[in-house]
């Protein structure tokens, strides 16, 4: 069985809660310093550009949203996956600056949430099909990682390293 959270490795020292508290402000910085033609640009054949990794941020903030919403709504919740690839198809031509927006509006909301669930719902389990069984603070660590992966990808595109 796969791990509960495959991001688990980019995770560095910082509490959960700031690492998805500093995301919005780090991508709105990295994002003013990819040169705006390289913006919608594939850095290589079949890699997302900047503006479609932004897109899938804001698509992951909102199964987040749901998955964070059913784990403390339900009993045993079974959370349903999705194939990122077939959300990407609908990526093209969304400008960066609305996806950012979005991905930003919809973490503050998040944010949110998790403050007020936790500590109490910290331990609240769910099942991933894929995964196996998580609890609200694996998804919320899942969340931490893969922002901190993405970033990455984004600095490395910026010229910033990683």
């Amino acid at each position: 069985m796969p791990e509960a959270n495959p991001y688990a490795r980019f995770l560095d020292q910082r509490p959960v809660l700031e690492i998805l508290a500093a995301t919005p402000l780090a991508l709105e910085a990295v994002l003013q310093n990819i040169p705006p033609e390289q913006v919608a640009a594939s850095p290589a054949p079949g890699k997302w550009s900047p503006a479609e990794i932004l897109c899938h941020l804001a698509d992951c903030e909102i199964a987040f949203a749901f998955r964070l919403r059913q784990t403390l709504a339900e009993e045993h919740h079974v959370m349903q996956p999705f194939d990122q690839d077939r959300w990407a198809a609908t990526y093209k031509g969304i400008p960066a600056a609305q996806a950012l927006a979005t991905f930003v509006t919809l973490r503050q909301w998040n944010l949110l949430l998790a403050r007020t669930a936790l500590p109490g719902a910290a331990d609240k389990t769910v099942n991933h099909p894929e995964r196996g069984d998580m609890t609200f603070t694996t998804i919320l660590e899942t969340m931490a990682g893969h922002d901190i992966n993405h970033l990455r990808q984004l600095q490395t595109l910026a010229g910033f390293g990683g």
